[in-house]
């Protein structure tokens, strides 16, 4: 079972102030929690193989195309600046 002390602990580390009110609350709630776990602990899961997620997932999202933006000008007049056909944009690169 988790003590308030244990709750103050984590809340320090995670910087969080809580009142007493909310240390009370949250002993009881991540008891309940840990008591949770604590039966699931109990189940026997030699067989089960271990996955990321319950459910099979693929992903969904399209193939990566190159394809040319169709207003070229457009685009380089919503840049803060340009300089002739491309984007300028601060340099990041030190000489040495």
């Amino acid at each position: 079972m988790i003590d308030r002390e244990q709750v103050r602990k984590v809340a320090h580390l995670a910087r969080l102030e809580l009142t007493p009110e909310e240390e009370e609350k949250f002993t009881t709630q991540l008891g309940s929690i840990l008591d949770y776990f604590e039966q699931l602990s109990e189940l026997d899961v030699s067989n089960v193989p271990p996955t990321a997620r319950a459910i099979d997932v693929s992903n969904v999202t399209r193939p990566d195309e190159l394809q040319p933006y169709p207003d070229r000008e457009e685009i380089l007049q919503s840049a803060p600046e340009q300089e002739g056909d491309f984007f300028k944009v601060p340099k990041i690169l030190n000489a040495e």
